[in-house]
């Protein structure tokens, strides 16, 4: 399996692509839909790495993929900046997801 990123920032993509992983830079909701559509075609990619900016700008269709297919899985990292998410986002998912606090 293979991976994708999909950035908004070159310097992220650029560490990416360091390791070997493919991926594009986009900076609207129209640019983000069409590279994930085009990601979700290519049965070869199993995970789809996404900065939180680019998660910002298409949340809802992204949450909706997420929560429909299986595969690819879907996950999302900071940018160089470092994350913009408040603390406890992991716990704070938990929470809302099963409505119980761990």
């Amino acid at each position: 399996m293979k991976s994708f990123v999909i950035s908004d920032n070159k310097d992220t993509w650029v560490g990416m692509r360091l390791v070997g992983i493919q991926g594009v830079i986009a900076h609207t909701k129209e640019e983000v839909m069409y590279n994930i559509n085009e990601v979700l075609k290519d049965e070869e990619i199993g995970l789809i790495i996404l900065t939180e900016k680019v998660v910002d700008l298409a949340s809802e269709e992204i949450l909706h993929i997420k929560l429909t297919k299986k595969i690819p899985l879907i996950i999302e990292i900071p940018d160089r900046h470092g994350t913009s998410r408040k603390e406890n986002v992991l716990t704070q998912y938990i929470k809302e997801s099963i409505g119980m606090s761990i």
